[in-house]
């Protein structure tokens, strides 16, 4: 089974196990709130049936006053109707408020003792409903992302299916293995129709040999590399259903590579090529298509080897490309290495004259700062004691005399000069 369909079934079941976590613990949360309301249910029965008692009590207590009242009545008829009457419904009046308010405060505690259980239960039955808005909403965005998930995964295995029957076409697999070998030579710096060369063909005793390119080398050396691309059978096992019939199709895939090797030695391009060193590149586009052939063949490489077949995959050509542009790139600078000692040398000597003009500035400031001091010194000596004077028989100008001082430093000297 394809790594794609693989991770797409393997976040599917994922999705699914999360799924049912989710449901589970709504589940969970809903027994125990069903458990609570049970409790409470319960509580609210045994609490009503110890009102019924008491109703009952109530009840029987009237019969019993009742049956107590005719008998007193019958014995105050006896004696003396009206005043027994009258004391008879006194007592009874007495009785009948107290049971009335006692059965009252029987009913405000009652009411007082549901009050907290039904809004427990009103707010049992919201978290529920809650809890039954977010499952629902939460399997309704699991359902959309599985459904968008099995519809890319359908596109996924179209274009699988599509890219293995273009594959299976002999033209597709050969323009696919050249221009993959284009960008390799491309990646590794080797620039199109100038260190390589694709499409090149040349006569021999067996017709016209073309080999799909030829990777020129320093010294007027060659190297020649072929494109094959066996994946018939490659394409036969990655569909395979069972191990058996993938073991079968990797077998023939690798008989397939063995096939190739030996057709491409038979072409004995090394002998057509004078430049060429005794070897032909055999590239596969692929390094599982390589690694397959050689897991179930462990002796294709060396039989290869013997007959001068070198297997390239992507991976070690792109290193061989990168090795012949790393030699031309040692040529170019050993070519320009004469131009290099020529430009330094003509460098030198312009940095020679830059010198001993250099030298030659010095040496005339050095004469300019001995003038100038010498006169300096002439000025102090000749020039300014009779301009004070001036002042001193009183001339005054809104200018000073300036103080000039001589100038100590040196220029420097340059190696040449010195020498």
């Amino acid at each position: 089974m394809p790594e794609p369909v693989l991770l797409v079934l393997t976040f599917l079941f994922g999705a699914v196990i999360a799924a049912a976590l989710v449901h589970l613990r709504s589940q969970r949360q809903i027994m125990s709130l069903r458990e609570q309301q049970a409790r409470l249910e319960s509580r609210i029965e045994a609490e009503q049936l110890s009102a019924q008692q008491q109703t009952d009590i109530l009840t029987q207590t009237r019969a019993q006053f009742g049956a107590a009242f005719s008998e007193l009545s019958g014995q105050a008829l006896k004696q003396n109707n009206d005043q027994f009457l009258r004391l008879a419904q006194e007592n009874f009046k007495r009785h009948e408020q107290t049971a009335r308010s006692d059965m009252d405060k029987n009913e405000q505690a009652v009411e007082q003792l549901i009050k907290p259980i039904k809004l427990a239960l009103e707010k049992t039955e919201q978290q529920i409903q809650t809890i039954e808005k977010e499952r629902r909403e939460a399997y309704g965005s699991l359902s959309q992302q599985l459904q968008g998930m099995a519809e890319s995964q359908t596109r996924l295995q179209t274009e699988t299916r599509n890219l293995v029957k273009a594959l299976r076409r002999p033209e597709v697999r050969g323009q696919w293995g050249e221009l993959t070998l284009r960008r390799l030579a491309e990646l590794a710096g080797m620039v199109d129709r100038c260190d390589f060369f694709e499409q090149e063909t040349t006569n021999s005793e067996n017709g016209r040999l073309r080999p799909d390119m030829v990777v020129r080398m320093p010294e007027n050396r060659e190297i020649v590399v072929d494109v094959k691309t066996p994946l018939d059978a490659y394409l036969s096992a990655m569909e395979a259903e069972t191990d058996a019939d993938k073991q079968l199709h990797l077998e023939r895939h690798a008989r397939n590579v063995r096939e190739r090797v030996r057709e491409l030695a038979s072409k004995n391009y090394w002998a057509q090529f004078k430049n060429s060193p005794e070897f032909v590149v055999l590239f596969i586009p692929g390094d599982q298509f390589v690694s397959a052939a050689f897991d179930v063949d462990d002796r294709l490489l060396e039989e290869a080897l013997q007959q001068k077949v070198i297997i390239a995959t992507p991976t070690s050509f792109i290193a061989l490309l990168r090795a012949v542009a790393f030699g031309w790139r040692q040529l170019s600078v050993a070519e320009n290495a004469e131009q290099i000692r020529c430009l330094g040398e003509d460098m030198y000597g312009r940095l020679c004259s830059f010198g001993e003009h250099l030298a030659k500035m010095g040496r005339s400031l050095g004469s300019s700062v001995d003038h100038y001091n010498k006169a300096v010194g002439s000025l102090e000596r000749k020039v300014l004691p009779g301009a004070r004077k001036f002042t001193e028989l009183g001339i005054h100008h809104h200018k000073q005399l300036p103080e000039l001082d001589p100038i100590d430093k040196i220029v420097r000297a340059t190696e040449s000069s010195e020498s």
